[in-house]
């Protein structure tokens, strides 16, 4: 009979019930068939959600994500886009970077993500940014932007977070100077993180520069062969 939970696991995956009530049936019945009091189930979730709770965040996460563009989240951060003027793709990714970096070198790594940001909010915004200028864009350019909103996030958060005095390296550095007799400071290994990460900035920042000529020619150029399949075939 312990093994009921599993039996519950199966039928309700089978006919597709919802898999966060199904899993939380199963294991309040196990419980209760291992004659558990509701307060020791209790307890054991809550026990279990806190050992595990970065997974559990990153499981929620992706439900939230797909909700809110569902209704429409893409749309309007391409509708809000559409209104800057001025905006390139190059020119918000440098934004973004230059936010994303800050904030890991203060600590606020989740700030930013593929899941969370990238996916749902930037790509679309550069993506958008192109199409204000340029009308609708091919594929292959899509794809670049994509690749570079992607790369951006990456960037900004592998060389900001080495700046942050409690980044799980420059612990582990400490730990391991400490160990041969070697005592140096965080901060002080943090402080040889900073021109690492400024060379990062201006070096991303000059290919997102050069990203906005490559659309501009790209687009140029698709003009250009539509204009000559255009005249031949007059």
């Amino acid at each position: 009979m312990t093994l009921i939970g599993i039996f519950i696991v199966i039928i309700g995956f089978a006919i597709r019930l919802n898999p966060l009530l199904v899993v939380t049936v199963a294991g309040i019945t196990t419980g209760l068939v291992g004659k558990l009091s509701l307060e020791q189930i209790l307890t054991t979730f809550g026990e279990s959600f806190v050992q595990n709770r970065y997974l559990s965040l990153f499981i929620l996460t992706l439900p939230i994500i797909g909700l809110l563009e569902r209704y429409g989240l893409k749309e309007q951060s391409q509708k809000l886009i559409s209104k800057v003027k001025s905006a390139t793709t190059g020119r918000l990714l440098i934004i973004y970077l230059f936010i994303r970096e800050a904030s890991a070198a203060i600590g606020l790594t989740s700030l930013g993500g593929h899941a969370q940001m990238v996916r749902p909010l930037i790509a679309p915004m550069a993506e958008s940014a192109s199409e204000n200028k340029y009308g609708k864009l091919p594929q292959h350019v899509r794809n670049k932007i994509k690749a570079f909103s992607a790369s951006t996030d990456n960037v900004g958060l592998f060389f900001g977070e080495d700046i942050f005095i409690a980044f799980g390296a420059i612990l582990l550095m400490k730990g391991f100077f400490e160990e041969n007799g070697i005592i140096i400071e965080p901060l002080h290994m943090a402080m040889w993180g900073i021109p690492t990460a400024i060379a990062a900035f201006l070096i991303h920042s000059t290919r997102l520069y050069l990203l906005d000529r490559k659309i501009k020619f790209y687009v140029e150029e698709r003009t250009t062969l539509h204009d000559t399949k255009g005249n031949k075939s007059v």
